[in-house]
């Protein structure tokens, strides 16, 4: 069996840029501006994908050129192939692998690039110890250009028990800058866990910020010049077991008193997914805050699943879910409908079905 995943370079806040160099194209209105760019792979199933071959020793190999440029057109189109375009070959069978590449070779113009370097903005490194990604070029580019490489480097991207909100008397600031900033540091979130929860904070502001909501982005960038070479590991363990985890800071948001869902999954030990979000409605208790984040925690779970049978893993273990709320786990257990989980009725019956 072997697999491969098609992953596309980044689109970065209006701008596309390459590994091979820079070039922009701008969105404008009326000709593109609802057009969507967007990776052929979720970010996350890439983080799958490295997983199995962190464990499984699976090698990936880089090959690209014109597959982008190539069909049968009815009509006269002059393409530009956009920078970047590359495809990442994983798989536990080498002759398979070498027949699907000499396949490829047939219908498209092919280049090996060897092994696995660099991807959508992610540098990789590959070791006895796992595959590491991160994004350290990206950072110092985005201090050099935001004039933040000189600044005093801190310790945590977020000061402890700060509560944002919206000041009718606060200072204003420039929103362009401010939606172009958390826009290339969202893009970090794609190996940052450690910035996940930060950023959902920054970007609930992105229609009407204020000095404060500009300090933390700021500080943000602080904490990243202490940390540029931070990343994530897939390591090599002795099984694939997915685990998941979820919390919830209840009546997080002064603004409007809605709670933060946060969860993480594992499979094989190694972090895949993650998410920090603000919930839709307004819980009127902690459990019910934790009871609804782990709705969105068997969400992901069961993502994974089917995913990793897509890959062809098979996977006859029992995911785990844990959550450090006694009441939402006993409400979870409990297969009698009390008055009061009757306000979380649909998220009751959903997770009691996947128990």
């Amino acid at each position: 069996m072997s697999l491969y995943c098609e992953i596309q370079s980044r689109w970065d806040s209006g701008s596309f840029q390459g590994k091979t160099g820079s070039k922009r194209i701008h969105q404008k209105y009326g000709i593109d501006y609802t057009d969507t760019f967007a990776p052929v792979a979720k970010i996350n199933t890439v983080h799958v994908l490295l997983s199995l071959a962190a464990n499984l020793n699976w090698p990936l190999q880089f090959d690209v050129k014109n597959t982008f440029l190539h069909g049968d057109l009815t009509e006269e189109i002059y393409m530009n192939l956009l920078p970047g375009y590359d495809m990442v070959v994983a798989g536990n069978d080498p002759e398979e692998r070498a027949a699907l590449q000499r396949y490829l070779s047939t219908e498209f113009e092919m280049k090996d690039l060897g092994s696995l370097k660099y991807f959508l903005g992610i540098e990789v490194s590959r070791s006895s110890s796992g595959i590491f990604l991160s994004q350290r070029k990206y950072i110092i580019h985005l201090l050099h250009k935001t004039g933040m490489s000189a600044c005093q480097p801190i310790a945590t991207p977020l000061e402890e028990g700060l509560k944002l909100s919206v000041d009718p008397n606060q200072v204003p600031v420039d929103k362009g800058r401010y939606q172009r900033l958390v826009g290339r540091l969202m893009y970090l979130a794609h190996i940052r866990p450690d910035l996940a929860y930060a950023l959902s904070v920054v970007s609930q502001y992105m229609h009407n910020p204020g000095e404060q909501h500009m300090n933390v982005v700021m500080r943000i960038l602080r904490y990243l010049k202490g940390s540029p070479g931070k990343g994530i590991l897939f390591k090599r363990n002795n099984h694939l077991r997915v685990e998941g985890y979820t919390d919830a800071d209840w009546t997080d948001s002064i603004d409007d008193r809605r709670s933060t869902s946060g969860y993480f999954t594992f499979v094989g030990v190694n972090l895949v997914t993650w998410r920090s979000k603000k919930q839709n409605v307004v819980a009127r208790s902690s459990s019910e805050a934790e009871y609804k984040g782990m709705a969105l925690g068997i969400c992901e779970i069961m993502w994974l699943k089917l995913l990793l049978r897509d890959l062809g893993i098979l996977h006859d273990q029992p995911m785990k879910l844990f959550c450090d709320n006694k009441v939402a786990r006993d409400i979870a257990h409990n297969p009698v409908q009390h008055d009061r989980t009757k306000h979380v009725e649909v998220d009751r019956f959903f997770i009691k079905k996947k128990n």
